[in-house]
């Protein structure tokens, strides 16, 4: 069986376990990028752009070596965050890499350790942070031999992809242990400057100290070791604040979690879509609390869970909310994987787009989101057990019985269902592409150019300040001396700015209204000032 602490699988889940030593990973590097990477100091939060992808699907080739070649790109588009999906060795040759079970390896298929290492150490060349996706409320089915060296497992607790982990039963100190080791691992060896913590809500920990509180007192005691801030951002629908919290005040430590309401919100609004969890969505008036609170649900009644939701956002501070309008969750969850470029026009795109990027919160992008590529980021999987492989694909289609999509869904098994999620780069060399990169590129040095001190908490009187009508179809929201204003109908209409002196500095409309004119229909407009 594999070496449940192996550094390197390369003949797959099944496979010899191989040799990896620590400080070998910095032994092929270029000095000049090696000063750099030793050197480098990822931005906080409050200043950071997230830009997340999936190493299989970002590139035709697929590797490390590849997506290095696109970090000029990227640095260019002015994002300060790359976010890799899981690398943690999982079965097969593709994959989302959520089924992950050799946590302390890297996924073969993507390149060498050796080679993920360079690839963090170009992009701190390049003034880009890099963050991991890393999955710790379960593990996958294929190739799972870990349950056959200890009590790692419980059936004390179920989640929806496997057993549970143990981690407050009997012989569950060495299981934490386990996991922080992991988590520090790819923080210290490879130079990671954060991860981010897939589902915490289905890690099921009841000791007086939860795990994640543990694993950020680890992280940050590392971070002081290395002279370099360290981040955990956790994956959570619970609308919970205590995840952020100071440990000294009931909470967890961490530095930040993504909040769903914000692209529920968001997408319910835009594409009129109300089944599932949209169902809880009520047009304007949420994006508007959306982009003041971050939550929407503070507790009150949800119809989709059928009970309350959520509690206000107590003390919690923009930077410490990360939102989205698209992500892999939200668009690879879909049917027929369809981005919002593959369901709207370009002002509804740069509409959303300057409501996540000048939001008060931490805003992150998925890969080509930026020139609205037409390329579905579908859900794929290379199971070498066929009858799982079945399952999957079974489990798959029934997921789907609260939405009404239209069309069959695509068998994640089918190699085809990945070679159709690659980004297709050509794009960019088409007009109504390069016109989207190009807001996207403004809309994101507006934002750095305006970062200022970030504002003690959330809500109305620190945060963003709204106003909007939701019958008029219009929607206007200052935030760090930058005023956007959106004319979200079909009409022309006259739109009330907020007083004060504003300068216009981006418009998606040729014709620039002045404030005292009506706005051209489904146009955006943006000022600075105050």
């Amino acid at each position: 069986m594999p070496d449940p602490r192996s550094r390197w699988q390369p003949e797959g889940v099944h496979g010899a376990s191989h040799i990896v030593v620590a400080d070998s990973l910095e032994a092929e590097s270029i000095e000049a990028e090696s000063q750099a990477h030793r050197d480098f100091r990822a931005v906080p939060l409050s200043e950071a752009i997230i830009y997340e992808l999936h190493l299989g699907t970002f590139t035709p080739e697929g590797t490390y070596a590849a997506a290095q070649g696109k970090l000029p790109y990227l640095a260019d588009l002015g994002v300060t965050h790359l976010e890799l999906m899981p690398l943690a060795t999982f079965p097969g040759r593709r994959g989302w890499g959520y089924d992950g079970v050799d946590l302390f390896a890297p996924f073969p298929a993507y390149g060498t350790p050796l080679q993920l290492a360079a690839f963090v150490r170009a992009c701190h060349a390049h003034g880009l942070a890099v963050l991991l996706d890393v999955v710790y409320n379960h593990l996958g089915p294929d190739g799972n031999y870990l349950a056959q060296y200890g009590p790692y497992f419980t059936d004390r607790y179920k989640t929806g992809w496997g057993a549970a982990l143990n981690y407050d039963g009997p012989q569950s100190d060495a299981v934490r242990r386990f996991v922080i080791d992991n988590a520090l691992m790819w923080l210290k060896d490879y130079g990671f400057d954060g991860l981010r913590l897939d589902a915490v809500h289905a890690i099921f920990s009841f000791e007086a100290v939860h795990l994640l509180e543990e694993m950020s007192t680890a992280v940050s005691a590392l971070g002081k070791e290395l002279r370099r801030p360290l981040v955990l951002i956790a994956e959570s629908d619970l609308n919970d604040p205590r995840l952020v919290r100071a440990v000294s005040r009931g909470g967890y430590g961490l530095d930040a979690h993504w909040v769903d309401d914000f692209h529920h919100a968001i997408h319910q609004y835009f594409t009129g879509e109300t089944d599932g969890y949209y169902a809880d969505f009520n047009g304007l008036q949420d994006v508007a609390t959306a982009l003041r609170d971050g939550y929407v649900y503070q507790g009150q009644y949800s119809v989709h869970r059928a009970r309350r939701h959520g509690r206000p956002p107590t003390g919690l501070k923009p930077q410490q909310l990360v939102v989205s309008a698209q992500n892999h969750d939200q668009i690879g969850n879909r049917a027929q994987g369809e981005r919002l470029s593959m369901m709207l026009g370009t002002p509804q795109l740069k509409a959303i787009a300057a409501l996540t990027l000048l939001a008060p919160f931490v805003p992150l992008l998925f890969q080509g989101e930026e020139w609205g590529a037409r390329t579905p980021f579908l859900y794929f999987t290379d199971h070498e057990d066929a009858e799982l492989g079945r399952l999957v694909a079974e489990g798959r289609s029934k997921e789907f019985n609260a939405f009404r999509w239209q069309g069959s869904v695509p068998n994640p098994q089918e190699s085809d269902t990945f070679v159709r999620s690659q980004l297709n780069w050509s794009e960019l060399f088409l007009p109504s592409h390069a016109e989207l990169l190009e807001w996207y590129r403004q809309l994101i040095r507006i934002r750095r150019d305006k970062v200022v001190l970030p504002r003690e908490s959330c809500g109305e009187s620190n945060g963003a300040v709204t106003n909007f009508d939701a019958e008029a179809g219009w929607l206007t929201f200052v935030h760090n001396g930058v005023l956007a204003v959106f004319n979200l109908r079909d009409l022309a209409q006259l739109v009330p700015r907020p007083s004060g002196e504003w300068k216009l500095v981006l418009s998606s409309d040729s014709k620039e209204a002045q404030p005292s004119e009506a706005m051209s229909p489904q146009s955006t407009l943006i000022y600075i000032g105050g």
